[in-house]
């Protein structure tokens, strides 16, 4: 999408739309990208509806508010509605293995001096954990395997490496947490299955302890279809994403609450 161009045509898309007594609007443009706080932190867009008022080649133009505008990348969007329609845009948020988004606040249950429960909920500024649905470990590498998939970024620099897992579909967890003496005959791994159109089966993340490398498995039907080997913990990352991730995660969901209504017909005098 070429930002330069859209700015340039949404005053006159958007002429009709703005309050006459208002002294301008604003918008925020949508194309698949992260987007940035003022503060340097990634944030995760809330969902909003709004009212289709123009198009071009390379964009839709949602009114949310009496100024307030968003524009989506038509390229990006899932469903193409039609002007006058009432939508409903769920852009791209990084989310946890429950389902839940990742920015979601942690909440634990703490106890006063008497005993009585009460809730507490924690959130960080700028962070949006996916923890791996596994137990602690006893294996040193394999807490360190965990720890890296949760903590190393994705290629993108806007996810972990476990939300792109997360975009992959990634379920039914098992794990391999040997003893120290049974480190090489069953290496610490983690096992997933996964649904994306680059591949559909299952992986594997193993610890190589002769090279302290990992390893990284697809299994389809049972059949090992390709093997990496000698994959640095900071390369872990571009590996999956290489194998697993087919960047459908950058898709601006959108589906139509309201079609625009329907002008009735002029009547014709006779």
């Amino acid at each position: 999408m070429d930002h330069q161009l859209i700015r340039q045509q949404l005053p006159t898309l958007v002429s009709g739309h703005v309050p006459s007594n208002a002294r301008g609007f604003k918008f925020v443009i949508f194309d698949g990208e992260p987007k940035v706080s003022t503060m340097g932190f990634h944030i995760d867009p809330k969902p909003f509806e709004g009212k289709v008022i123009a198009s071009t080649d390379e964009a839709i133009v949602v009114k949310t508010g009496r100024t307030q505008f968003m524009v989506l990348d038509r390229s990006r969007v899932t469903e193409e509605p039609d002007e006058g329609a009432k939508v409903q845009v769920e852009p791209y948020a990084r989310r946890r293995f429950d389902g839940l988004r990742a920015d979601t606040p942690e909440e634990r249950t703490e106890y006063t001096h008497d005993g009585q429960p009460y809730k507490l909920q924690t959130f960080v500024l700028g962070s949006a954990p996916a923890k791996l649905p596994v137990p602690q470990p006893r294996c040193l590498e394999l807490q360190q395997l965990i720890e890296q998939l949760e903590t190393l970024p994705a290629p993108d620099g806007y996810r972990r490496i476990t939300h792109l897992l997360v975009d992959a579909g990634a379920c039914d967890f098992t794990w391999v947490d040997p003893l120290p003496k049974d480190i090489i005959a069953t290496p610490p791994a983690i096992s997933f299955n996964v649904v994306t159109a680059k591949f559909q089966g299952r992986v594997t993340v193993l610890y190589e302890r002769g090279d302290d490398l990992y390893a990284v498995e697809l299994h389809r039907d049972g059949e090992l279809v390709e093997r990496v080997d000698e994959v640095f913990f900071d390369d872990l990352g571009n590996t999956l994403e290489r194998l697993i991730d087919d960047g459908s995660w950058r898709q601006i969901r959108v589906s139509t609450v309201q079609k625009p209504a329907r002008r009735k017909p002029r009547a014709v005098s006779a």
